[in-house]
């Protein structure tokens, strides 16, 4: 799969887009939901309350929507992912299927969210898939939740922690600098939807020393490491949260953020 960015693609393998399937119980558990001001801010301008959540995992943007008050479907290809989200969701409607492959009709719902997930899409495909069951005026927007590497405890922990635990878009500054192309939309994007809107909310989790570790550890570059390699990284960030008095007693506030890109159908 990849991500489209003009005359430029940048290759994302597919072992690291198919990692997560393999730990979905464990990213049900440990990865964090969506600050509903982030939700609430990429449906603003959308036509209707029927949300597609797109490459919907384990659904944890599609529980922050059920909280807004809005229709949703979940659409995710990874069988044992969509197990773990209708287990948590029973009554989310749960299909089958991929950004390039939407497995529902024309114009059918009024804005696509996708969780952490658009930048494993293909854009080549999925942007004419995504506005095919948009309506018209329809919002296409992409949240990711991004570590807050201004706090300086949490800089440190990227360091310590390598790119395969906090890569691009895992951190507010390299989530900026990842999502810029994508301020500037691919022909195959540019000439369905508007120019992207940007934005920021704050956000945090409660984590313990040992359930950040577990968090990270659903990282997909740490899940396709060899496991002794794996086991090091793990054991490394583990040494450094027990050395740090914001993380080596009890419960914290892990500090986040939800970044947005949002986009409306033309």
């Amino acid at each position: 799969m990849m991500w489209n960015t003009g005359s430029r693609r940048t290759v994302v393998p597919v072992v690291l887009s198919s990692s997560f399937g393999s730990e979905a119980s464990a990213y049900a558990r440990h990865r964090p939901d969506y600050a509903q001001a982030a939700a609430r801010w990429a449906l603003e301008f959308a036509p209707g309350s029927r949300v597609l959540d797109l490459g919907a995992g384990t659904g944890k943007l599609s529980a922050t929507l059920i909280a807004l008050g809005v229709d949703v479907v979940a659409v995710e290809p990874d069988p044992a992912m969509l197990t773990e989200l209708g287990r948590a969701l029973p009554t989310v409607r749960a299909l089958a299927g991929s950004a390039e492959a939407i497995p529902l009709p024309d114009t059918s719902v009024d804005a696509v969210l996708a969780g952490n997930a658009l930048h494993w899409f293909d854009m080549a495909v999925a942007g004419p898939e995504i506005a095919r069951v948009l309506s018209p005026g329809g919002i296409l927007a992409g949240l990711w939740n991004v570590l807050d590497d201004r706090v300086d405890w949490v800089a440190a922990l990227e360091r310590v922690s390598g790119s395969a635990a906090i890569g691009p878009r895992d951190t507010l500054s390299s989530w900026r600098a990842a999502t810029a192309d994508l301020l500037n939309p691919s022909s195959e994007v540019a000439d369905r939807f508007g120019a992207p809107e940007q934005a920021e909310f704050p956000h945090g989790q409660r984590r313990s020393a040992n359930s950040l570790v577990a968090t990270l550890a659903t990282r997909a570059g740490l899940l396709v490491m060899p496991e002794s390699d794996r086991t090091a990284t793990l054991d490394r960030i583990r040494d450094f949260l027990a050395g740090r008095a914001e993380t080596a007693e009890g419960d914290f506030t892990l500090p986040l953020l939800t970044g947005v890109l949002r986009a409306r159908r033309l």
